[in-house]
């Protein structure tokens, strides 16, 4: 089916009490597994091209690769740029054939992260392209700290920028390899009662999986960002795979070998999700 935008899998899930796994992609291997996991569960799943991932693959490939996997799901598929920085990237995005931008401008001053990620919403918009946006900043387990989400800032994050989602710093960490010690969920709350737009969270493979599936339940979080644990077990389907098979040379014979692992590894977060 085609590309779905991030509000076309989002608003359905802010209303059915359910989330939507942004799963993040570094290549043609693990998108394929993610969008065959959708398919056996039945849910929709965003693609997810991070700034690593596009240093690797420029941004028309990545949006060729994203649109023919959709094209042949019988699933909503989106095609999401994580943590873009500049008007510019997103743009490029936008005419690569990608139906959902995020802007980062978390590290900004809030009256210009404000401004800026308006601008970018209004022109995704133009475009018939979703925009996400970031307040709060999520930081990372081996570098920045976070700083937590102001839920008077969030309010007015939300009501000034039009994002169609909001991610937020809560005690979520990315690059987390394991699960730490679980969520603000009085902040989630207060922040709830103050703004209407799906919520986001960055380094959900760090967010203990009980807690993720109850929040995906009973709040407005409809979207999880799974990187690290998915990349754990490509990492360990890989090793074995080579350990086992020490005299293989092909590349397409080799990485074959980690697209079951994976797949039923992110088929159980979807399911987790509701």
């Amino acid at each position: 089916m085609p590309l779905a935008t991030l509000s076309d899998v989002l608003q359905p899930a802010l209303g059915e009490g359910r989330a939507v796994a942004g799963v993040v992609c570094l290549g043609w291997e693990d998108a394929r597994a993610y969008t065959a996991a959708a398919e056996e569960v039945g849910v929709p799943v965003i693609l997810q091209a991070g700034p690593g991932c596009r240093a690797h693959t420029p941004l028309p490939v990545l949006g060729a690769m994203f649109r023919s996997l959709a094209a042949d799901a019988d699933v909503p598929v989106v095609a999401h740029l994580d943590h873009g920085y500049e008007e510019a990237e997103a743009r490029a995005a936008i005419d690569a054939g990608f139906t959902s931008v995020m802007f980062d401008g978390s590290k900004l001053p809030l009256a210009e992260n404000i401004a800026r990620t308006a601008a970018i919403a209004e022109m995704a918009h133009a475009a018939g392209v979703s925009c996400e946006g970031e307040i709060g900043f999520v930081g990372y387990a081996e570098g920045a700290e976070s700083r937590g989400t102001d839920p008077e800032e969030a309010a007015r994050f939300a009501r000034e920028t039009g994002v169609d989602a909001m991610a937020i710093s809560v005690g979520n960490v990315h690059l987390q390899t394991d699960a730490g010690t679980g969520l603000d969920e009085g902040r989630i709350a207060a922040i709830e009662a103050v703004t209407d737009v799906p919520l986001v969270i960055h380094g959900g493979s760090g967010v203990p999986h009980a807690q993720r599936a109850r929040l995906a339940r009973g709040t407005a979080i409809c979207k999880f960002n799974i990187g690290t644990e998915l990349r754990q077990v490509f990492g360990t389907a890989l090793r074995a795979s080579l350990a086992e098979h020490p005299d293989r040379f092909d590349r397409v014979e080799i990485l074959r070998a980690v697209e079951p692992p994976i797949r039923a590894a992110c088929a159980k977060v979807l399911r987790s999700l509701g």
